[in-house]
């Protein structure tokens, strides 16, 4: 296809704005950026896409969530309110992830993904849980991945929270989906994978071991760290060490590795995400719903840690995230000047584009340029104040609505045109989620 008529918003270094450039897109990769009669007149068989006036920008890009978690929306936590975070973990999230069955778990997929297709997130890492449906469950959301075009990194959280043998299970499913993954077939290009871990509060050094002996040099963890004081407490109390110290006693802090939250690291822990280029994700709503705390994400980024942005299961919509993190900082530090708009751009558009890039095989996501990839969205947004590359994170911030996203496409499909979906059947997935998920409400309430 080429791509007419967008207002191009590249999110290059340095970044820039196209107002009279059009897109060539072959073979899921953006081919040639160049003046419209020119790429026009020189491939007049491809289809033409006019953008009408929008702006055409990189997909967003999620670096963790959890998609079995769509099915808490609304969901009554049984017994008293939970205290804090340990008891949401035992009375909600524990109970839902043991109440999935294969068809739950393809439904959670589904309904995220036609929430991030919507709102115009392409790529996500997911962190998934379902201990009475561990074996092939990777295979059950890959293929919902696969079904809806868009691009994922998949892996199974290994716990012992459940007993040994299902922390061997969730480790050998880990195993299997990369190797699946390292054979390259072209219906699996789309997806990723890493080897996932819950949390150090639920992991042994005994399942430690074991996953540090199974997962390939190549392949990054991802793993809860420090989320709650509680991982902190119990990572001192039984071993005597911090948790960012802990997972580098396994080999864990890779350049591949992601770190989730990190909300109660100390300088040390920091230093040693820095001088292993391991990543930590932010997540600040989930961190708020929680009440877990705030992270010291300024500091890290000042130091120099490659700290990226997801959203814990929250909704695909990315640039909510965006905006809790910029309020969230002043807040929490009483410092208008706190959490600067390109502070956000580091870490949501800039980090999690090389994390992305990086997690497959270098080809380029996250920007528009010659030879990235044609993960591309169109955004409705008609600016009545000047808007350039010094104040676009500005806009973003107080002007961009989920709404906004009118097209949606990944690897050049087109996933959404119009605000309609063209890989997904909305109406009839919901309805089969909804049935579905009246069925694990009563798991989790018996």
């Amino acid at each position: 296809m080429i791509i007419i008529n967008g207002r191009i918003i590249t999110w290059g270094s340095p970044n820039q704005i196209f107002y009279d450039k059009a897109l060539l897109i072959r073979d899921g990769i953006i081919q040639k950026i160049d003046n419209v009669e020119r790429i026009v007149s020189e491939f007049p068989e491809e289809e033409i896409v006019d953008a009408l006036q929008q702006l055409v920008m990189p997909g967003n890009i999620c670096a963790h969530t959890h998609f079995y978690g769509a099915f808490a929306r609304g969901m009554a936590i049984p017994g008293n309110p939970p205290a804090d975070f340990y008891a949401i973990l035992k009375q909600l999230w524990w109970n839902l992830d043991k109440a999935l069955d294969y068809e739950a778990i393809k439904y959670t997929v589904l309904v995220c993904h036609i929430d991030a297709i919507k709102h115009g997130t392409t790529t996500l890492f997911d962190h998934h849980a379902s201990p009475n449906a561990i074996e092939g469950s990777l295979d059950v959301i890959a293929e919902a991945v696969i079904n809806s075009g868009l691009r994922a990194s998949l892996c199974y959280e290994v716990t012992d929270r459940d007993g040994e043998k299902m922390a061997d299970y969730g480790t050998q499913e880990n195993s299997r989906f990369i190797k699946r993954i390292s054979n390259k077939s072209s219906k699996d290009k789309l997806l990723r994978a890493h080897f996932g871990l819950h949390a150090s509060l639920t992991l042994s050094n005994k399942t430690l071991e074991k996953c540090r002996l199974e997962c390939p040099e190549k392949i990054g963890f991802h793993v809860h760290s420090a989320e709650g004081i509680v991982d902190q407490e119990d990572s001192l109390n039984q071993y005597g060490k911090r948790v960012i110290e802990r997972f580098a006693d396994f080999g864990m802090l890779r350049d591949s590795s992601i770190m989730v939250h990190g909300v109660h690291l100390d300088e040390h822990e920091i230093d040693l995400l820095r001088d292993t280029e391991t990543w930590l994700t932010h997540q600040p709503r989930s961190n708020m719903n929680n009440a877990v705390g705030v992270a010291p994400i300024e500091n890290m980024l000042a130091k120099g840690v490659k700290v990226g942005m997801g959203n814990d299961g929250f909704s695909n919509s990315m640039w909510e995230e965006w905006k809790a993190a910029y309020l969230l900082h002043k807040v929490n530090s009483l410092d208008p000047a706190a959490m600067n708009g390109f502070d956000i751009l580091k870490m949501a558009v800039q980090n999690n584009a090389e994390l992305a890039s990086m997690t497959f095989d270098g080809l380029r996501i996250g920007e528009i340029t010659t030879g990235a990839a044609a993960d591309l969205i169109f955004v409705d947004y008609h600016e009545y104040t000047p808007l350039h590359e010094g104040n676009l994170p500005w806009h973003i911030l107080f002007g961009f609505r989920e709404s906004m996203v009118t097209t949606t496409i990944v690897a050049g499909e087109i996933l959404m045109r119009n605000r309609i979906l063209t890989t997904l059947d909305e109406v009839e997935i919901n309805k089969r989620a909804l049935e579905v998920a009246i069925k694990t409400w009563k798991k989790v309430n018996n």
